[in-house]
Parts: structure tokens; C-alpha cells; sequence
């Protein structure tokens, strides 16, 4: 049952794993780190060093699946939230070479495994096994991107959008009954004047 944090587990496990994953020739040739950026760390990037970024830019709720329980808890009153991360993943770099390289690695190896699950997944989230989270390239038009860019402070650099989809985010368990309340009841025979 993933809890409120698995937003925050999807983009730090993703840059967990792309940071692992990156290969130790390409890593002599482009030394690379991997963060995950908030709203107010990208509006405050000027110069930082060779880097490749995550940053969650958008939330939805998933039409397809919003109102579907779990199959493996048929019994469950309620229904998970189900979310759609938007994420822009952009080099940060000096060069042409070491942009274009590190971008076509990460591409190649999010098409080259394209989902993480409850293995893959932070565990602070509390995910089940059958947990699956898709990376799904995502078309953003020339547009959008430029809006989004607008938005933030820093000019545009290298970058390439990407869905995980579905976090389902199961809510609070609720007790069985109500909680008991006591109160103390005084009865008498006298009617008061």
C-alpha cells in the first residue's frame, strides 16, 4: 500500500537508478551527477556542473484508472489515488558532446527498461510487489516546452519529457468501528424548578 511519499519515491528512485546505471567509460569521458530538482532549485540554477535532471513539472489524475480498486485487495472500501508524473529531464553542461552523449544514454536506457517496480521502488513509500511504475516517453510540443521554460528562471537547455504512470496512492486505513466514547450520566428523581 504506497502512502503519501511515493511521489517523491518515483523521482528519487528513477535518479537513483539512471545514477547507478551510468556506464564508467561514459562516466570518465562526462563526469555526470544525477539530481532530482524541485520547483525552487531550478528557478535558482545558474552555473552548475556537468549534471542530468529531473523535474517533476506536472500531476494528474489517471481517467483510466481513477476509479479502479486493487486486484489484490478486492475487499477494500475505498479506491486508490491514481497519479500521472510529468517529468522533464534536461542536461545541465557546457558542451555539445558531453549534452548530446548523457541525454542519448539516459533515453536509451529508460527504453531499454521502462518500468520500475516494488524492487526498483525507494521502500519509504511503502510499496506492495505488484506495484509497476511505466516510463512512457511523452510528446510535449514546441509550445509547451517553451512555456514551460518561460515559467522558470534559468534559459532553456536539452530536454525530453517523460510520463511515470500509474502511482497509485492507497489512503489511511480506516478502523472497523468508531472509537468508544464515554460519558457519565447522572439520573435523578428530582425535577429541577
Amino acid at each position: 500500500m504506497a502512502n503519501v511519499l511515493a511521489i517523491h519515491s518515483v523521482g528519487n528512485s528513477l535518479i537513483g537508478y539512471l545514477s547507478r546505471a551510468y556506464p564508467a567509460d561514459l562516466r570518465t569521458r562526462h563526469s555526470c551527477d544525477f539530481q532530482l530538482f524541485s520547483s525552487g532549485q531550478i528557478a535558482n540554477v545558474n552555473e552548475i556542473d556537468t549534471t542530468l535532471s529531473l523535474y517533476l513539472y506536472r500531476v494528474t489524475v489517471n481517467d483510466q484508472m481513477r476509479n479502479i480498486r486493487r486486484t489484490s485487495d478486492a475487499t477494500a472500501r475505498d479506491v486508490p489515488l491514481s497519479l500521472d508524473l510529468h517529468y522533464l529531464m534536461t542536461v545541465w553542461a557546457d558542451n555539445a558532446l558531453a549534452e548530446h552523449n548523457i541525454l542519448a544514454w539516459a533515453m536509451r536506457e529508460l527504453y531499454m527498461h521502462p518500468t520500475l517496480n516494488a524492487s526498483s521502488l525507494s521502500a519509504e513509500a511503502g510499496w506492495v510487489p505488484n506495484d509497476i511504475i511505466q516510463l512512457i516517453p511523452s510528446e510535449l510540443s514546441t509550445e509547451d516546452m517553451m512555456r514551460i521554460w518561460d515559467a522558470i528562471e534559468p534559459s532553456y537547455r536539452l530536454s525530453v519529457a517523460y510520463i511515470a504512470r500509474v502511482v497509485r496512492i492507497d489512503p489511511d486505513p480506516i478502523p472497523d468501528s468508531l472509537p468508544v466514547v464515554a460519558t457519565r450520566f447522572d439520573y435523578t428523581d428530582e425535577v429541577q424548578p
